[in-house]
């Protein structure tokens, strides 16, 4: 592999010192002015015999995975092989890349011998913070000569892709696959008796059975007490639509609103799945971005992961009026629509309330935000300034217009989730299972 010599920061700094004694020199012996210049061509003689001596890259790996999750480590393993000796400092490694993969664009190797003779290796994580495809641009490997006066300096292009997709931590989390195995949404999916509409069986009436579950006629015809045993509706349909403008492009903990808002919908979608239940993915900005065909069971989860991953980041307020009535107009039977979103300023609150009304006439609506942990530190902050008062009030101000705003919600009949990021997927989960257990969504 082609490599080019560069000095390193040593002999540059040993070359600066040579103006000072080149100074010293003219003053005080001015025959001699010859030296400073002929220390100053060995020095860089030397500098070129080091890098020409120090060893020769032969192969340069670097291995990665093809998809990651967004908010989780990428890990970069980097291996280099040598002929010859190498210097005595450590080679250097650099990888640029695209700013999806992480904050900085750049994450740096420092390698270390391995078991294998001339083979050096290190490894580095990285944190993509968006989704979407990112690139590793270039690789850049630098090392010493023998003296430290240059480096081998090697660079390959990559532009090699990395798909980057929504974080199904949750789904995978152990919390939620021991819920999976022991409710009754698990992998073999068990039938609820005594609750829902659906009729299932008659049994033999028992003292402690709900009285209401009592089948009359039954029981007249067979003269002995006789009760109904349901169970749960499934094939609900369910809509998770996401807010992809402005206020949910922001950051929260490192990663974009919607980020964490597609974690806890996915998470909710996967067990809705199990349950029987059809689940489609809406996206809207200033205009209706995407809407899936219902995925039927488990095997069409696949599907919407890939789906949400489209979810572009846009930069623009929502429009809610075209984007929940084109919603609304293309869902033919009542559904649980979870609407994720957020609001900055009364004006679009406003807007966003006007729409949502329109939507609970005919469907069971949980709108679900991410509580502004900033804001509630601000306005409980003690002001040791009048700029920091006037900050509290006007963060004060802000936080009872939007505590007004989710009660104006809830007075329409919308099931409000305001939580912490970590906790929405959770809390949507429970206030999922709560609608299909009350029938409400049918």
């Amino acid at each position: 592999m082609k490599s080019r010599i560069v000095p390193s920061a040593r002999a540059l700094l040993l070359l600066a010192l040579m103006a000072p004694i080149a100074v010293l020199i003219g003053a005080f012996a001015p025959n001699a002015w010859i030296v400073a210049p002929a220390a100053a061509l060995a020095l860089l003689v030397v500098t070129a015999l080091d890098g020409l001596i120090a060893g020769r890259l032969h192969d340069l790996k670097l291995t990665y995975p093809a998809d990651v999750e967004v908010g989780q480590p990428m890990r970069l393993l980097l291996h280099a092989e040598f002929g010859g000796r190498v210097g005595s400092g450590a080679p250097q490694g650099a990888l640029g890349f695209d700013a999806r993969l992480g904050d900085r664009g750049t994450a740096s190797f420092t390698l270390a011998p391995g078991p294998v003779p001339d083979v050096w290796s290190s490894e580095t994580e990285i944190v993509p913070v968006r989704r979407g495809t990112g690139t590793l641009h270039e690789l850049w490997l630098r090392w010493p000569g023998p003296l430290g006066l240059a480096h081998r300096q090697a660079h390959r292009e990559l532009g090699e892709p990395v798909r980057v997709w929504p974080d199904l931590s949750p789904v995978r989390s152990p919390v939620l696959q021991t819920f999976l195995r022991d409710s009754q949404f698990g992998l073999i999916a068990r039938r609820i008796r005594g609750e829902g509409t659906q009729f299932e069986a008659l049994s033999e009436y028992e003292p402690g059975m709900d009285r209401r579950r009592i089948d009359w006629k039954a029981s007249a015809r067979h003269s002995r007490l006789y009760a109904r045993e349901n169970e749960s509706e499934r094939d609900n349909q369910i809509v998770f639509a996401f807010d992809c403008g402005q206020s949910m492009s922001e950051p929260v903990e490192g990663l974009p609103r919607i980020d964490r808002a597609i974690s806890a919908a996915l998470m909710a979608a996967y067990v809705a799945l199990k349950g029987g239940d059809r689940v489609a993915l809406f996206g809207f900005a200033d205009k209706p971005e995407l809407m899936t065909p219902f995925a039927l069971d488990s095997r069409g989860f696949n599907r919407l992961q890939r789906a949400a991953a489209e979810l572009d980041y846009i930069p623009r307020e929502p429009n809610f009026t075209l984007a929940l009535a084109t919603l609304t107009a293309k869902l033919k039977r009542r559904s649980l629509i979870v609407l994720f979103s957020d609001f900055t300023d009364p004006t679009s609150a406003e807007i966003m309330v006007e729409s949502v009304e329109r939507l609970v006439r005919h469907h069971l609506v949980i709108f679900v935000t991410m509580a502004d942990e900033e804001l509630s530190d601000l306005t409980g902050a003690e002001p040791a300034t009048v700029r920091d008062l006037a900050t509290a009030v006007a963060a004060d101000g802000l936080a009872r217009q939007r505590a007004l705003v989710l009660q104006r919600l809830r007075r329409l009949g919308v099931d409000v989730i305001e939580a912490p990021w970590e906790a929405i997927g959770y809390r949507l989960l429970d206030r999922y299972l709560q609608a299909k257990r009350m029938e409400a969504v049918g």
